[in-house]
């Protein structure tokens, strides 16, 4: 039914057209423009760590937006933004940026770590650790990191170091809106040189995902 919803709200041309006015100049009562900091194609800014929003899932997006009103996820950025938004302006970004298409190619990037840090990482994404009762990263975010539906967000090609402070926010229990406290459990098996190694793998993958043989 949310979904449902969603549709039905874009469908309308003014609830397109205040989306599009948000991104691009914001709105009267203190929200900035979403392209400053998120890009006008919406694929981010990596040297400043915001992340990506194009193409990933409206109800995911939505519900972060709802969660930095509600302060279940913090960021002295993020959170006067989206209490300045009106639930209806909400819906009317999140589906702005679901509606974008993801880029095809992602920046490559190589670990900072040192030799071992991309074994490191793509060790964690893929195969986890399970001495440690942490499952692979894929697991849940699809096979490269390429997102899951609402819950389990796209990690590739995602800026590292946004990848890497989130991590250390479920760590440090400054964002706690993942299902069941999942992440809350897994970020606080992980060492701050796997965090910055499984960041770094996932930074450099593509956003579209594994090339598929036909």
């Amino acid at each position: 039914m949310a979904g449902l919803w969603l549709a039905l709200a874009w469908a309308s041309p003014a609830n397109a057209a205040t989306a599009q006015t948000l991104v691009n100049r914001g709105n009267e009562r203190g929200a900035p423009p979403c392209q400053s900091c998120h890009g006008a194609d919406g694929r981010g800014q990596a040297a400043a760590g915001f992340p990506r929003l194009a193409g990933l899932d409206a109800g995911y997006l939505r519900r972060q937006l709802d969660d930095y009103a509600k302060g279940t996820r913090s960021n002295a950025v993020m959170q006067p933004i989206a209490q300045a938004l009106s639930p209806d302006e909400r819906d009317g970004v999140a589906m702005y940026y679901a509606r974008l298409p993801v880029p095809v190619k992602a920046k490559v990037t190589k670990p900072a770590d040192g030799p071992g840090a991309d074994a490191r990482g793509a060790t964690l994404a893929t195969r986890g650790r399970w001495s440690a009762q942490v499952p692979a990263c894929e697991q849940c975010h699809g096979p490269g990191g390429v997102g899951v539906g609402a819950n389990f967000p796209p990690l590739a090609g995602q800026p590292a170091a946004y990848i890497e402070a989130q991590l250390k926010a479920w760590q440090q229990g400054t964002r706690r809106n993942d299902p069941l406290g999942l992440m809350q459990h897994l970020s606080r098996a992980l060492s701050a040189q796997d965090i910055a190694a499984v960041a770094q793998w996932f930074a450099a993958q593509s956003p579209v995902g594994r090339s598929v043989r036909k």
